[in-house]
């Protein structure tokens, strides 16, 4: 499968294929002022496609292992206006949360506009206010509307839906005050279809040291309803479309730290380690505003 990303380096701007593997050197391509979105979409996914469409750009770059540390990486496929991004996202999905009366269709949240989005190693940002955080370890699917508004799907990466489950549990009502923290994604997209099974695990670091550990699985089989059904009826709301808006949907969450007794707490680490895909996000947590 195709897994891509991109980055800025030294004031330009490079897509890179496959996931890198931590202090191996990267092979970059120069986009050259192109859209990778539009690029993606006239190559259909198939990387012989767009790497001959990246190689119009000029030739591929080699960044030592030196200079690593000058690599930015971006969400995929991040606009350049973060207004055009919508992160958004769907919950009590899985299985192990359907309840006795489950609805035909699982309840949506808005997140935020793209600088809600985080690549890891950048910090998460709650409410200083926040009752009970939690990680949700997520599939996010990606779309990509084209001139006309109509949303084609591009692929898939993972992320760290951060959310203030305290302030729900409180209150059901307040969902949409919970979902609004910032939340973590994986800079690498995977160009296939939507993941059927992953798992991994996440630890959650305290001063330097380990204070919780816990397993996941989540994907397409963890799910009680069918995706493409609630894609459709999700993007069948006209409002949700506009040409060249990014969308980031994550897909909902096993159990997470919160369901085993633990409170994460300010300067918490949280590592979510996809393991059945090679994927790490972690990221500190910072509370801010009001106490």
């Amino acid at each position: 499968m195709t897994v891509l990303f991109e980055c800025s380096y030294d004031h330009q701007r490079y897509v890179g294929f496959g996931v890198p593997q931590d202090g191996a050197p990267l092979r970059l391509h120069p986009l050259g002022g192109a859209d990778l979105r539009v690029l993606l979409h006239r190559s259909g996914g198939d990387e012989s496609a767009l790497r001959d469409a990246l190689a119009a750009a000029g030739p591929a770059l080699d960044v030592p292992a030196a200079d690593l540390p000058l690599v930015r990486m971006r969400p995929p496929l991040l606009p350049d206006h973060v207004g055009d991004a919508l992160v958004s996202g769907f919950m009590m999905t899985h299985h192990v949360k359907a309840g006795p009366e489950v609805p035909d269709q699982p309840n949506w949240f808005f997140k935020g506009l793209g600088n809600v989005l985080r690549v890891p190693g950048l910090p998460l940002s709650v409410p200083g206010d926040a009752v009970a955080v939690t990680e949700e370890a997520e599939v996010v699917l990606v779309y990509v509307d084209d001139e006309e508004g109509e949303s084609h799907y591009a692929g898939y990466t993972f992320g760290n839906d951060l959310t203030d489950i305290g302030r729900f549990k409180q209150h059901a009502g307040h969902l949409s005050y919970a979902k609004l923290c910032d939340t973590a994604v994986a800079p690498w997209l995977h160009l296939g279809a939507p993941p059927r099974s992953v798992t991994g695990a996440v630890t959650v670091e305290r001063d330097g040291a380990p204070a919780w550990k816990g397993s996941f699985t989540t994907g397409t089989d963890a799910l009680h309803y069918d995706l493409d059904t609630m894609m459709r009826r999700l993007f069948a709301y006209e409002s949700l479309h506009h040409p060249g808006r990014t969308h980031y949907v994550y897909i909902g969450a096993d159990r997470s730290s919160f369901h085993g007794g633990f409170r994460l707490e300010d300067g918490d680490r949280v590592t979510l380690d996809f393991a059945s895909h090679g994927v790490t996000v972690s990221n500190p947590l910072v509370w801010k505003g009001t106490q």
